[in-house]
């Protein structure tokens, strides 16, 4: 996928906005330390940071079966699809079938603990290409009452299989 697609794909403003926030100020709450090295305070400041940071970042949501609703363009290239894909998917998807009870098996401690910093495993992008992610975040998305709004991942450790 070429940079101009990414760029192209970029996520609604409207969805952006209070997504970035959501996930910069749920990181910093659950995880105890900022995100972002530098986190503008405004909102069209604030999803440009977290869009072309480098990390991977990604989220889902609270549905049975968890669809990703955030993946910045470090993570859109590493699954290898635009944002209006990614944001169909069910995050399930993202690991091999043998790894998805791994991952269900992550996703239970996260929700029971609000975050872990220690996750590794291989994941899919959506050409069948697999990468293996070492060190990633994975922490409880919560709003400002603490109501529990899906799950969000980054990582900055990877490589290619």
């Amino acid at each position: 996928m070429t940079n101009d697609l990414l760029l192209s794909s970029a996520p609604p403003t409207e969805v952006a906005f209070g997504l970035a926030r959501r996930i910069v100020e749920s990181h910093l709450r659950v995880v105890g330390r900022p995100l972002l090295a530098a986190a503008p305070e405004d909102d069209t400041g604030l999803a440009e940071a977290l869009w072309t940071a480098p990390i991977a970042v990604v989220a889902h949501d609270t549905q049975a079966d968890p669809v990703f609703c955030y993946g910045n363009r470090l993570a859109l290239e590493l699954f290898e699809m635009d944002y209006a894909a990614f944001t169909a998917l069910p995050s399930r998807y993202s690991a091999e079938p043998l790894a998805r009870e791994e991952r269900a098996a992550l996703l239970d401690r996260v929700g029971r603990f609000g975050f872990i910093d220690d996750y590794a495993g291989t994941r899919v992008s959506s050409t069948g290409r697999r990468f293996h992610i070492r060190k990633a975040t994975v922490w409880n998305l919560i709003d400002d009452d603490g109501v529990y709004l899906g799950q969000a991942a980054t990582f900055s450790d990877w490589e290619p299989l």
